[in-house]
């Protein structure tokens, strides 16, 4: 199975800076996407930060295993990897007077033979298009989503919460930070959203699901979901990674049978 992956960002229509950044190992099926947080271009440099150091390090890592490395190796390269560069983006934060209080949110994805390894960290998201069925595949590290969780809000009430953008855990803000890991199972056809919430927060899940239907082509469906959030008002920057797989589906052996033998 081969994965395609194409990435875009946009700073949208009420920002002059772009805080948002994303980085892309095609070759060993790593997507990153970062949305920065923090005063007087801060939050740009934390993104940028988070985004080159994992290609760099977690991109080296990969290639050097050539796709042998197992699963578990794999998170804790990615454990490893995420932890480091929180420790240099909190470093930097605490040196630099210009970059007190910065930090970032993190979506990591890489692409497997046995799967998807999917890592966050803050309200940055991951969704999976399958046979029309469009799921998200992350759950925000927020305030909101606490509340949500809590029954203190309604969907329809978090819509329009003050709270939106009050992140719970973020890269670079205290000297660790967790991430959250899942593996998940890739089938052909499979289309992989990552996004900022410059796109999410502008478009419900509805709107997102049917500009990927109507846009076959990845940069073609990158382009049409920006324009879509810019025309919901486009609040803040806006990062996307889409990734599609393609390939055969393995046939499965079976290894017993219910009903006496064959």
């Amino acid at each position: 199975m081969t994965v395609e992956i194409y990435s875009a960002t946009d700073v949208g229509r009420a920002r002059d800076n772009n805080e948002d950044s994303v980085a892309v190992e095609a070759d060993v099926g790593l997507a990153v996407l970062a949305d920065g947080m923090g005063g007087y271009n801060a939050g740009e440099v934390a993104s940028q930060m988070l985004t080159s150091f994992i290609k760099a390090e977690l991109g080296r890592w990969l290639k050097e295993t050539g796709g042998k490395a197992g699963p578990a190796d794999v998170r804790r390269a990615m454990d490893i990897c995420v932890d480091n560069a929180n420790r240099a983006i909190f470093n930097a934060a605490n040196t630099n007077p210009r970059y007190a209080g910065m930090g970032t949110t993190l979506v990591v994805a890489v692409f497997r033979e046995d799967g998807l390894l999917l890592g966050h960290v803050g309200d940055s998201r991951a969704y999976r298009l399958r046979g029309g069925q469009f799921t998200q595949l992350t759950r925000d590290h927020s305030l909101l989503q606490e509340q949500l969780d809590a029954g203190l809000l309604t969907p329809e009430e978090a819509a329009f919460s003050a709270n939106r953008n009050l992140v719970t855990r973020a890269v670079g803000v205290e000297d660790t930070v967790m991430l959250e890991l899942h593996q998940h199972e890739v089938q052909p056809g499979d289309l992989f959203l990552l996004c900022s919430d410059g796109l999410s927060d502008m478009l419900d899940d509805d709107a997102l699901a049917q500009l990927l239907i109507n846009h076959p082509s990845l940069s073609e469906a990158a382009q049409a979901l920006i324009a879509a959030a810019n025309d919901m008002g486009g609040k803040d920057n806006i990062a996307i990674v889409l990734a599609r797989a393609e390939g055969r589906v393995k046939p499965v052996s079976r290894t017993w049978w219910p009903f006496g033998r064959r």
